[in-house]
């Protein structure tokens, strides 16, 4: 920049030049001993100059600096974005629009402008503090070192990219192994009986819907009786269609599934140009064909999960092998949320493709999809853990983490019941996986989990080293998960870890009995003086989740507690007083009202999950019995790989 151009920003009203601009008041020029000479100005002016250009550098040039630019120069107010639609969660359960989050899909919330202005500005300086970091770590390098090492990462891409484009052999022939525990018994006690006939009938009433108004979409929108698709699924249609597929066939709804099945055959594909979340179709996608496979035996599902896990593997295609947010399904190329950390990828959204990959691999005899998750093992352990635990976010790039957020909800959550999940589907042979879940628990106790006032137990947020008193309905499913993990810890921790899960479970049926419509809010606090209460208008809203009546079904499962089956009956209540309408089911803007202000969106896990979770809980414990069966976070059924006999034996031609 030409000195001169700089000249004018210095100079005082009355024209005194720089000298007068630093030397002090008036406007007057400094005189004597103290005035800078002409060449200290010079100086000064270039190491202001190298200042500025660092800056513009940092924000232009690095990796991910436009979406840091955006956000500084062109924002825009919250109440104009487009609501998140997504799980998160997950998704991912990767998915709360407060976090950014798009996992698990979030219709209708309400804006708090002034929350999310003051949560975009904290995250774009905290961006552009680390972007400042990373330019001078850089300018420290050899040049020699920076081409090395851009040179070494182009390599090892185009190395993943041959490889991956390499021909597929295709699909070995199998021997299908008919699965254990699928087939359904009438419960023998007769309000039992009655309580799970009614849970079909509303799986009925939601599919019907479904099939009438917005057959082959992805999902229904029951008060305007129409077609809603997601962005996550870009144009990939029939996610409601391939999510429901396992609850209809453990609901012994023959003639729908086989309609599902015929869709599935004559018309979902993957062949399309749009861009999707990987996280989102790997675990209603995949999950669900993996899922419909296993249960049925129909060789159309192992196909169609296949040709799928294979279009998702250019995701992987980064320096780390940690994979993209996003991929576009034509072109293989992927990106990043543009509101993640340093353009950095999502635990719960990269943790949460271990267990469809390595049945992908499993089933199609390719060692490649297992060789894609383990690696993310392998980055991870790499990495050192901010007291034992594992931030939210990390750049695909360079492998390290991005912002020290930790949370066991929206954005982390999924990632630690798959490292759970991995032990107990390898027939509790993958140790690291163990390793790993009870490592994290630890750090979980520690420094997250805490105890209010009235005693209920809860899962605060961390940042930085600070909580924040916030548990998030997507938390909620962590209850399960401590318990059904009990059974493998330390014998004196067993007990302890079954108690923890019953005591998240307490903390989110009050989350729901505190509401007026006694179903829970997306978020509550425990700050302020209240307790379990959403004190945001944006954390008041209900999309159908199904964390709490997962957790209710595992703690009934192993403890047989009826309070289990009791709180779940009043969620059935509750659902059928306000949010069935006449054209299926539909998620509520606020809880807390005294009437009911509706999302217009049944979300297709309310089908994979919710429903299913509550028929399971009115069900006799042989179907799907837990020692049989692992549930990725989709609740899509996949069978455990026992290391002395395979589920499916290929056989040699």
């Amino acid at each position: 920049m030409p000195v001169g151009g700089l000249l004018p920003l210095f100079s005082s009203p009355a024209g005194g030049g720089l000298g007068g601009g630093l030397g002090g008041g008036g406007g007057r020029k400094v005189s004597g001993p103290a005035a800078l000479r002409l060449t200290e100005k010079f100086v000064l002016l270039l190491v202001f100059s190298a200042f500025i250009t660092l800056c513009f550098g940092a924000i232009f040039f690095l990796p991910d600096s436009s979406k840091l630019l955006s956000g500084v120069l062109f924002h825009s107010s919250p109440a104009l974005q487009p609501a998140a639609d997504h799980k998160p969660g997950p998704g991912a359960r990767a998915e709360d629009a407060a976090e950014g989050r798009a996992r698990r899909r979030e219709e209708g919330a309400p804006g708090d402008p002034e929350a999310a202005l003051e949560d975009n500005l904290a995250r774009i300086r905290e961006n552009h503090e680390r972007a400042l970091r990373e330019a001078k770590e850089t300018l420290q390098k050899l040049p020699e070192e920076i081409q090395r090492d851009i040179l070494l990462e182009k390599k090892k891409v185009a190395q993943d990219q041959l490889r991956d484009k390499a021909p597929f052999r295709g699909l070995p022939p199998v021997d299908f192994v008919p699965p254990i525990g699928v087939e359904s018994r009438e419960p023998a006690d007769a309000a039992i009986r009655e309580k799970r006939a009614k849970i079909k009938e509303m799986m009925k009433h939601a599919w019907n819907n479904y099939k009438g108004y917005a057959w082959g979409l992805n999902e229904l929108k029951p008060i305007s009786k129409g077609g809603h698709s997601s962005s996550l699924f870009g144009n990939i249609k029939g996610a409601t269609i391939v999510d429901a597929l396992d609850t209809l066939f453990i609901m012994e709804m023959k003639n729908e599934f086989e309609e599902a099945k015929s869709w599935v055959e004559e018309n979902l594909d993957f062949n399309v140009n749009a861009e999707i979340s990987v996280f989102e179709v790997n675990i209603r996608f995949v999950g669900g064909l993996l899922s419909a496979y296993y249960l049925s035996g129909e060789e159309i599902f192992r196909k169609k999960a296949v040709e799928l896990g294979v279009k998702l593997l250019p995701a992987f295609h980064t320096p780390s092998g940690i994979p993209w947010a996003l991929l576009n399904m034509k072109s293989g190329i992927g990106r990043n949320w543009p509101w993640a950390s340093g353009g950095s990828s999502i635990l719960a959204e990269f943790g949460t493709l271990h267990l469809e990959f390595m049945h992908l691999s499993h089933l199609s005899g390719n060692p490649i999809f297992a060789e894609k998750v383990m690696n993310i093992r392998t980055v991870l352990n790499k990495l050192e853990k901010p007291q034992g635990l594992y931030p939210n976010y990390l750049n695909p790039s360079s492998g390290q983490w991005g912002q020290h957020h930790v949370s066991v909800g929206g954005l982390g959550d999924s990632f630690y019941e798959y490292l759970l999940k991995a032990w107990l589907m390898s027939d509790k042979t993958d140790l690291e996986a163990k390793k790993m879940y009870f490592d994290a628990v630890q750090a979980i106790e520690t420094h997250l989990i805490r105890k209010s006032s009235s005693g209920l137990t809860y899962i605060a947020e961390w940042k930085g080293g600070l909580l924040e008193h916030k548990m998030g309905h997507l938390t909620c499913f962590a209850g399960g998960m401590f318990a059904l993990g009990a059974d493998g810890a330390p014998e004196a921790m067993a007990q302890h870890y079954l108690e923890l899960g019953a005591e998240i479970a307490r903390t989110c049926h009050e989350s729901y009995n505190r509401t007026f419509m006694k179903l829970g809010p997306e978020a509550f606090r425990f700050d302020g003086g209240v307790e379990a209460i959403a004190t945001r208008q944006n954390e008041k809203y209900y999309i159908l989740r199904p964390e709490v009546m997962e957790t209710y079904m595992y703690m009934w499962r192993l403890t047989h507690d009826p309070k289990y089956r009791k709180w779940a009956w009043e969620a059935v209540e509750a659902l059928e007083n306000h949010c069935r309408v006449n054209g299926g089911y539909s998620g509520l803007r606020d809880v807390y009202l005294l009437h009911e202000s509706y999302d217009d969106v049944q979300q297709s896990f309310f089908l994979a999950e919710t429903l299913k979770y509550l028929y399971l809980i009115f069900s006799d414990d042989d179907l799907l019995p837990l020692e049989h069966w692992i549930f990725n976070s989709e609740a899509h059924l996949l069978p455990i790989l026992r290391k002395e006999k395979k589920e499916v034996e290929i056989r040699e031609e």
